[in-house]
């Protein structure tokens, strides 16, 4: 028997992949939580063989949830199923040691076998996705990435140099370095762009 880990904070969807999952005879849902951070707790605990988790998500996204189960040196494999249909998401999300990455309007049997696939130490990608994580390269550093998340929630220069213990000048910098390799006009166009290609 598969034992899974849901993470969605949509309450029916994350009902409906429970169902959905629990008519397959070979699967388990152990577990279903509303948030990345109940998602981890959970994790440690149950061990599951399978986390499904959506990217975004209170608490930790489902990319920061995989980097943790990942560091941790826990045996789950992790299933990523979003919306976001984004080469610089599915980078980010192989990079942090996921092992699958479905759409969520893939069909049920799809998210069933991509379950069985990572169990038994294999990878579920769409195909259309993976050769499109690879066309175009992210060109951020995590500062820049970093930076340009804190000044597209509306932080000025001094107030994001302020957090992170940087100079003003440090801080205009990295924004300026950013915004010039997306060709933005300013650091919340480049923000825009950034979050477009699933590059934050």
């Amino acid at each position: 028997m598969i034992r899974v880990l849901l993470a969605e904070d949509q309450a029916m969807l994350r009902g409906a992949l429970s169902a959905l999952l629990s008519l397959e005879g070979d699967i388990s849902v152990v577990g279903s939580v509303p948030d990345g951070s109940a998602a981890w707790t959970q994790a440690q605990k149950l061990r599951p063989d399978v986390i499904i988790a959506d990217i975004e998500m209170p608490g930790l996204s489902g990319i920061e949830l995989a980097a943790r189960v990942q560091e941790s040196g826990l045996p789950s494999k992790v299933v990523i199923v979003t919306t976001f249909a984004r080469g610089g998401y599915l980078r980010r999300a192989l990079d942090a040691g996921v092992a699958g990455y479905l759409l969520k309007d893939a069909l049920p049997e799809q998210l069933a076998n991509a379950v069985r696939v990572v169990h038994a130490g294999g990878r579920a990608i769409d195909p259309e996705l993976a050769i499109g994580a690879w066309s175009e390269a992210d060109p951020l550093t995590d500062r820049e990435r970093q930076l340009l998340r804190l000044a597209g929630e509306g932080l000025s220069a001094s107030e994001i140099a302020a957090r992170l213990n940087l100079t003003h000048g440090t801080v205009r910098t990295y924004l300026s370095g950013a915004t010039g390799k997306l060709h933005a006009r300013n650091r919340i166009e480049a923000y825009r762009l950034a979050r477009e290609k699933g590059w934050l």
